[in-house]
C-alpha cells in the first residue's frame, strides 16, 4: 500500500514524462544517493571503497556506455574495452601537457577523443549489423590494443610502456597520485557517475533516445518514419564510445593509479562489460548498476570474503570457480530472463503497484 500512483496526479505534458513520475522512486533515489555519499564514505572501510566501490561505479559506467549502443540501438560492440583505453590514453596525454588544469575536467574531455574513434568505427553499421558488425568492432579492439603498445607517443616514451599517473591537486586535496585518499577518489568517481547518469537518462527519455529504440526495433521502418540512420548510428557509437571513455580515464587515474593498457584495456575487458549488461539487462540504465554489482562483488566474495569466514580457497581455484559462475548465470538468463535483472525488478515493482492483487 506504499508504493501506489493513485492521487498522484499529473497537470503538464512535461511532468508526465519525468523520469520518475512516482514519489515513491523519487525518495528511494533520494535514499540511494544519500547511502551512496554518506553512509559509505563515513562507515565503509577504505578497503571497501577501494576494492568493491570505486570498481563497481567505474563498470557502471563501462557498462552503461555498451547499453547505449548495443541495448538502446541494437548494435553489437565488443571493442569496449578499446574505446576505454583511448579515454584512459587521451587523459593521459592531456595532462601531460596542461597540468594545471583540473584533473576532472580532462577526464570528462577524454570521452570527447573516445566518441571520434568510436564513430568512426561506427561508420560500417550503415551496411553490415549482427555478426559482421560485431567482427568489426572487434577489429577496432585488435588494431587500438596495437596502438597501445607500439606507438610510444601515446605513454610519453616511458620505458615501461605503461601510464604513470601524476599527483593532481583539487582545491589542495590530492585526487590522484599515491597521496590520494580512497575516499577522496570514490567521491569524485562517485560524482562523475551521478552526473553522466542523470544525463543519459534524460537523453534516453527524450527524442535522440526514441530514435536510438526505433533503429533497434526496425531499422528500415525507422528510416520510412524520417530517422537518418547513419546519423543516428553514428550518434549512438559516439555517446556510447564518450561514456565508455570517461570509464577508461576513470578505472587508469582514480582506481589502478597506472599501467599498461595491454592487461587493462584487452579483451577480456570487453566480454566482462559485455555479460554485465547482457545479466543486467539490455536497453535498461539500472540494469548496468545489478550487472556490475554481480559481476564484480562474485570475484570480491571468493577472493576475500570466503577466507574471511574460514573456508579456505585459493586463487587460481576462485578464478574457475567464478568463471563457472559468470557463465551459468549467463545462460541462466539468457533462457530464463533474456531482459536481465532489470526485468525482474520492473515485475516486482509492478507487483508492489499491485498488491494485494498481484496477479
Amino acid at each position: 500500500m506504499l508504493y501506489r500512483e493513485s492521487g498522484q496526479f499529473k497537470k503538464t505534458y512535461s511532468a508526465d514524462m519525468q523520469v520518475f513520475p512516482l514519489r515513491e522512486d523519487r525518495v528511494g533515489i533520494a535514499i540511494i544517493l544519500f547511502i551512496a555519499a554518506v553512509v559509505i564514505p563515513f562507515f565503509g572501510s577504505n578497503f571497501f571503497i577501494s576494492t568493491v566501490m570505486i570498481p563497481f561505479l567505474v563498470f557502471a559506467l563501462a557498462a552503461m556506455g555498451l547499453n547505449i549502443v548495443t541495448g538502446y540501438t541494437g548494435l553489437i560492440s565488443l571493442g569496449t574495452g578499446a574505446f576505454m583505453g583511448v579515454g584512459a590514453y587521451a587523459c593521459y596525454k592531456l595532462t601531460s601537457y596542461f597540468p594545471g588544469v583540473p584533473i576532472v575536467i580532462w577526464i570528462l574531455a577524454s570521452g570527447i577523443f573516445s566518441a571520434a574513434i568510436g564513430a568512426l568505427f561506427g561508420l560500417p553499421s550503415l551496411r553490415i549489423k549482427g555478426f559482421y558488425l560485431a567482427v568489426a568492432t572487434l577489429a577496432a579492439q585488435f588494431f587500438l590494443e596495437w596502438c597501445f603498445v607500439r606507438i610510444p607517443w601515446l605513454f610519453n616514451y616511458n620505458a615501461s610502456g605503461a601510464i604513470e599517473v601524476p599527483t593532481r591537486w583539487i582545491a589542495g586535496i590530492p585526487v590522484t597520485g599515491p597521496n590520494a585518499t580512497p575516499m577522496t577518489r570514490y567521491y569524485v568517481i562517485l560524482f562523475i557517475v551521478v552526473l553522466m547518469t542523470w544525463i543519459a537518462s534524460n537523453i534516453l527519455h527524450g527524442r535522440i533516445g526514441r530514435s536510438f529504440m526505433a533503429v533497434r526495433d526496425m531499422d528500415i521502418a525507422a528510416e520510412l518514419m524520417g530517422i537518418r540512420l547513419l546519423r543516428t548510428k553514428l550518434l549512438a557509437f559516439a555517446m556510447s564510445s564518450f561514456y565508455c571513455g570517461v570509464a577508461g580515464a576513470t578505472m587508469m587515474f582514480l582506481w589502478y593509479g597506472g599501467g599498461e593498457a595491454s592487461d587493462a584495456f584487452n579483451i577480456n575487458q570487453s566480454f566482462i562489460i559485455l555479460f554485465m549488461v547482457i545479466i543486467g539487462g539490455l536497453g535498461s540504465l539500472i540494469g548496468c548498476f545489478f550487472g556490475a554489482a554481480l559481476l564484480h562483488i562474485i570475484p570480491v566474495m571468493l577472493k576475500f570474503g570466503l577466507p574471511a569466514i574460514g573456508i579456505p580457497l585459493a586463487g587460481a581455484t576462485a578464478e574457475h570457480i567464478n568463471h563457472l559462475l559468470v557463465g551459468g548465470l549467463i545462460i541462466l538468463f539468457l533462457i530464463a530472463e533474456p531482459h536481465g535483472l532489470a526485468r525482474l525488478w520492473q515485475i516486482a515493482k509492478q507487483k508492489l503497484r499491485t498488491w494485494p492483487f498481484p496477479y
